[in-house]
Order: structure tokens, then C-alpha cells, then sequence
């Protein structure tokens, strides 16, 4: 397993690109997967020389591990326009949801995104995590005296451990939650974190931690 695997983020938004900013800061290199009209400039030059800008099929053709971090609904056409991910870990860091009178989640009929991701692309290696916190983690994970969770689920124990890697030497805490099919529930996960933080006043620096009794 590569120590240093190249990273492509297809979504350069608050969180595409905050995770880009803390994975470059943190040492890796890696390429902002961006449509045809559009730019990351302004996130590339925070990122310390470590990323660049390149199209969506050649940044996917390049990376080892791809974050894939867009609206819930646009998720699988965002990776059909990668072209060919066979082999590839895909993360998928996206939440399905509307908001009435606080955040619904709305899953697609495989029950997650990540599941409807598997069932289009059964030959990448899906990985779900990412989701269950704000934007404001991604570029820091640090929690109080401690660092946010980051809840992995998969069908990969390899591709799960790759993630893992990289949200350690990132600040993060990773935790692997199982299987593929608990991906469903880390989504309603981050829809009760956007319900605490959004909805019922606990603002947006709050986090789920798991912890021990010793």
C-alpha cells in the first residue's frame, strides 16, 4: 500500500475544498477534479504548491483515491464523468437530503448514495465517510483536546484502511464502521449533526466522538 497516494477531489467546494486544503497541508499531493467553465483557484492557492487544477476524467485517471464531494443528487453522474474507475477507492464524503423545517434525508432507492455508487460502478472500491461533520472540520479536525471521528464504511477492508491512513496523518480520527450497508446510517448520522447544529442552536463546532470508559 502506497504511502503517499495521489488524491483527486471532484468538488471544490466548502468541503472538496477544505479537505483539499488539509490533506495538502498534511503532506500529500493531489488534483481538483473540475467541470469545463469552472476553477479552484482560489482553494489551489491555499493549498502550499501541493495541488492543481486538471479536468474530472484526468484527475480521476490520475489519483489512487478519489473524494468525491458534490450534492447528493448529482453524485452518480459526477462519477460517470470520471470515465473509467475500475480499481480506484472512491470516497464518497455526500449526504441526501431536503430540508423541511430541518434536514430530511432523502436516500436514493439502494438505501445511500454510496450504495447507488456501488450498484453504477461495482468495479471502483466505495468507501463512505466524510459526511458527518461541517465544513469547518474538514479544513480542521481538531475537536477540544481531541480530533473529530471519521466513520468509514465499506465493502474493502484495503480500501478502508488506505482512507484510514490518510485521515491519520491528516488529524483525523478514523474509526471503520463495517460494511458497505452502514453507510445508510452514517448519512442519518449527518443529518442529526446538521439537525444539532442547524436546527436546534448547537451551532456548527460541534462533534460525534466516540468514547471509551476505561
Amino acid at each position: 500500500m502506497s504511502q503517499n497516494p495521489r488524491i483527486a477531489i471532484v468538488g471544490a467546494g466548502n468541503v472538496g475544498g477544505n479537505l483539499g486544503i488539509r490533506f495538502a497541508r498534511s503532506g500529500y499531493s493531489l488534483r481538483f477534479g473540475v467541470r469545463e467553465g469552472s476553477n479552484a483557484d482560489d482553494v489551489i492557492a491555499k493549498c502550499e504548491g501541493k495541488a492543481e487544477a486538471a479536468s474530472i476524467p484526468e484527475a480521476a485517471k490520475w489519483a489512487d483515491v478519489i473524494f468525491l464531494s458534490v450534492p447528493g443528487n448529482a453524485a452518480v453522474e459526477a462519477t460517470r464523468s470520471m470515465g473509467d474507475i475500475s480499481g480506484k477507492v472512491l470516497v464518497d464524503c455526500n449526504n441526501p437530503l431536503k430540508w423541511e423545517d430541518g434536514p430530511v434525508h432523502t436516500p436514493p432507492p439502494e438505501g445511500s448514495i454510496t450504495a447507488a455508487l456501488a450498484k453504477a460502478f461495482p468495479t471502483a472500491r466505495l468507501v463512505k465517510g466524510f459526511n458527518t461533520f461541517g465544513a469547518e472540520f474538514h479544513l480542521d479536525p481538531t475537536l477540544g483536546n481531541t480530533s473529530i471521528d471519521v466513520q468509514l464504511a465499506g465493502e474493502s477492508a484495503e480500501a478502508k484502511a488506505l482512507v484510514s491512513s490518510i485521515a491519520t496523518r491528516a488529524g483525523f480520527n478514523p474509526i471503520d464502521v463495517g460494511l458497505l450497508r452502514n453507510a445508510a446510517h452514517l448519512e442519518s448520522l449527518a443529518i442529526l449533526w446538521i439537525h444539532l447544529a442547524l436546527r436546534a442552536g448547537h451551532g456548527r463546532q460541534i462533534g460525534f466522538k466516540l468514547l471509551k470508559r476505561e
